[in-house]
């Protein structure tokens, strides 16, 4: 009888090899995932990895079949639920269960399960593989041109999104579209794309030129990023399009929108290029420029509407949104930000909300009150939208900053933070005020918090990449205040605050703002992040149904533009001119006439009334409000009938382990719940028995007391000197908890004074007699 190693050495490689497979072929016991991380209290860990036991491939960036061996004992289909789950997952036709004897098939394409006698041949998989994906006139010199090889090779979703749009390109689709989460790696894709069809000269008829790919932003960070990182194995095939220069020579082309438009002084740089130059245009943030209706870079695409045109994005279909999927068409692939951290590709999240006073209540100012500049501000209430846009309540800004602060002295002042506020001039009162209150870091990192916005031009492109540095120096930024500029595209995988200091009504918007912090760096400890609120934008948003769902069908019909027009700065930032609220409607720029903005600096009261803590519930699948203590004692109640059911397996080590690793699988660390419960100083049994069935809390001092006054006659067995040990043990308890009540405790300080752990033993009569000493007074500890 063999186990499931032994069915993968004797029975299924030899199969495999004798289909004609290679070792290049199989790979085996692969892990395709990185396992979910869960954070508890600060402390974090990961589930277990997703391993088929082999994936079989056609070349190495093409794998068609997932198998699951299992020990020869069990029935040939006892993995098969498993491997269809895998397949799907990895986007596989075939999949295959076996015990090393038998082998069933699974076909995910005709849902037909059947016996085999043995396994195919690589060539039959891709000829079938060929006809259910309608590659028939598609040639494979061109469909198997490999990957860059790169120290950054792809993820399985991002094969999955490169092969499908390789074979989209080739079967002749010209508008193609990807949806992926911020921080899953959206470039990487764009690069082996680009790459594999550079190689392959798809669309060269004859010529001796490579094909001709065109990167295209919104912004100049978004294209200079990539372009001197990514796609630098394209050497010196690169070209930036700018100053209004038209290069013809090279092959991977860059360009902000803004470079090449046509606006009110130039008649658009792109149309003094062929409309067939390009062979494919990459759209990166295709949701926020040239795919809608009535964007004056549209004309941008539609001139060049014979180039493959392949939009990449983050933000499944909205309403504001719509434009893009009218445009491109349903995504040929999408991975969400649910399914990354499922993966543990992705950082999970915790989020405070944190409710100011003036924001909760609004704020209206007497009759006749007058601002900084002697101006009467309208009678009226002001709320969150209104803050910064219409009224600058100068110490609302102290308030937060304040606020903030503190937050970062209890966790840690050096995490890397963004701080989105409502527009640039917000984001520099923001920046002055965290300043003023962090002059000592500011004496050790001059840096420590800076403004990085469109009018921060060279100077903020030059703290940013510090900021997006893995590496901490005394030159780098901690903290940056931005408005919108960092939105979308930026790559700072430190960030470990994200702070909404602005109301962000678009789920757009706020899916691509959270993404700054969704970068996983495990090798620096970055494995979550936290959203502080202060507008209440983030909880609002989470519980939008559609908060993280799938992209429902495209519909295509052409849907009219309302709201007002983009307006775009100097450096390639689309911003939305805000429709503004009561005054600031009018002109902003006639201050005579009607200000844009009152200030008051002084004499409004400004405090923090509460915090509340959002996080992923203990079970993984929806953000909620922190009710520890409440889903700890049902969890309790769900495992143990009562109080003495509990006790009887509480008081032995070993079973008091498996408690505590059945309630760490329902997501509950002791440790963090005595901390939530304020009860720190609390024995763990009676804190359970206290939140599950309102049994009276001790604290560990008074079990200790109890059981020295009450159980005199276990301690008198001993000599003095055994009874003096036994009483530092308690002593560790009642300071650290029930984990020191174990043999190994003699070895540590102050008990190891006693002697080594033999000589203690000795104390006992031997070693068997020590540990039942100390299992009995664990015993008598938790005794009813």
């Amino acid at each position: 009888m063999s186990n499931e190693a032994d069915t993968c050495r004797i029975y299924v490689l030899p199969k495999l090899y004798a289909a004609g497979w290679d070792d290049e072929q199989i790979r085996e016991q692969v892990n395709f995932t990185d396992g979910r991380i869960k954070v508890k209290g600060g402390k974090t860990s990961r589930d277990e990895k997703k391993k088929a036991d082999y994936l079989l491939r056609y070349r190495h960036n093409y794998f068609l079949a997932v198998v699951e061996a299992k020990a020869d004992y069990l029935q040939p289909d006892e993995g098969l639920q498993q491997a269809k789950e895998y397949a799907d997952a990895l986007g596989l036709y075939f999949v295959y269960a076996t015990n090393g004897k038998g082998i069933v098939e699974f076909n995910r394409k005709t849902g037909v399960e059947r016996v085999v006698d043995e396994f195919p041949t690589p060539e039959q998989l891709w000829q079938l593989y060929r006809e259910y994906e309608g590659l028939g006139e598609v040639l494979d010199d061109k469909l198997l041109v490999a990957y860059h090889e790169s120290d950054k090779l792809p993820r399985y979703y991002q094969r999955i999104a490169i092969n499908r749009t390789i074979e989209a390109v080739l079967k002749g689709d010209k508008r193609i579209l990807l949806t992926l989460a911020t921080g899953t790696g959206k470039t990487l894709i764009a690069f082996q794309v680009a790459w594999k069809l550079w190689q392959a000269r798809w669309n060269v008829k004859g010529e001796s030129r490579r094909s001709r790919v065109l990167f295209l932003a919104d912004r100049s960070i978004l294209v200079d990023d990539p372009k001197d990182k990514m796609f630098a194995p394209f050497d010196e095939a690169r070209h930036k399009i700018e100053h209004g220069k038209v290069v013809t020579s090279r092959e991977m082309y860059f360009a902000t929108y803004q470079s090449i438009a046509r606006d009110e002084w130039r008649p658009g740089l792109y149309l003094e290029y062929p409309a067939d130059f390009f062979d494919l245009i990459i759209v990166d943030e295709a949701h926020r420029g040239s795919a809608r209706d009535h964007s004056s870079w549209r004309e941008i695409l539609e001139y060049f509407s014979g180039a493959v045109q392949l939009g990449m994005t983050a933000t499944p279909l909205r309403e504001e949104n719509r434009d893009t999927y009218n445009y491109f068409g349903e995504p040929l692939y999408t991975y969400s930000l649910k399914q990354g951290i499922q993966d543990g590709f992705l950082a999970p999240y915790q989020v405070r909300r944190v409710v100011v006073d003036v924001d909760a209540t609004g704020y209206r100012p007497h009759e006749g009150q007058t601002d900084d500049h002697g101006r009467v501000i309208p009678d009226r209430e002001y709320h969150s939208a209104n803050f910064e846009t219409t009224l600058v309540i100068k110490d609302r800004t102290k308030a937060v900053a304040r606020h903030l602060t503190s937050y970062l002295k209890k966790t840690n002042r050096l995490d890397r933070t963004i701080v989105f506020c409502a527009d640039q001039e917000h984001a520099q009162s923001m920046r002055s005020a965290i300043a003023e209150i962090n002059a000592d870091m500011l004496a050790q990192y001059p840096n420590y918090v800076v403004r990085v916005t469109a009018d921060d031009r060279e100077i903020g492109k030059k703290h940013l990449s510090k900021f997006q540095d893995v590496e901490l120096d005394n030159q780098s930024p901690i903290i940056i205040t931005t408005s919108k500029l960092l939105t979308t595209g930026v790559d700072a995988p430190m960030v470990k605050n994200v702070v909404l200091f602005r109301v962000v009504d678009s789920i757009v918007d706020f899916k691509q703002i959270i993404g700054r912090g969704t970068r996983v760096r495990e090798d620096y400890g970055k494995l979550y992040f936290t959203i502080i609120d202060y507008t209440g934008s983030a909880t609002r948003n989470f519980a939008d149904p559609e908060f993280d769902g799938d992209p429902i069908a495209v519909i295509n019909e052409k849907m009219g533009v309302d709201g007002e027009p983009e307006e775009v700065a100097e450096d390639g930032q689309a911003e939305i001119v805000a429709k503004p609220t009561g005054l600031a409607s009018v002109n902003p720029h006639d201050q005579e006439e009607a200000p844009r903005k009152f200030y008051l600096s002084n004499g409004v009261a400004v405090n923090i009334l509460n915090e509340v803590v959002w996080e992923l519930g203990p079970d993984g699948k929806r953000q909620q409000m922190v009710q520890l203590t409440t889903y700890t004692g049902e969890q309790v109640r769900s495992l143990y009938a009562d109080v003495e059911a509990l006790r009887q397996q509480w008081a032995a080590p070993t079973q008091r382990e498996q408690i505590i690793k059945a309630l760490a699988e329902r997501g509950i660390d002791l440790e963090h719940v005595a901390a939530v419960a304020e009860h720190s100083d609390a024995d763990p049994f009676d804190l359970l028995c206290y939140l599950a069935y309102n049994a009276p809390l001790h604290t560990r001092s008074e079990r200790a007391a109890r059981l020295r006054k009450e159980k005199a006659a276990f301690f008198a067995k001993y000599s003095p000197q055994a009874q003096a040990v036994l009483d530092a043990i308690l002593d560790k308890y009642t300071e650290y908890g029930p984990d020191q009540i174990v043999p190994g405790v003699v070895n540590v300080q102050p008990i190891n004074k006693f002697g080594n752990a033999l000589e203690i033993s000795n104390l006992f009569g031997g070693p068997q007699n020590l540990r039942e000493a100390i299992t009995e007074l664990q015993t008598l500890l938790y005794a009813a």
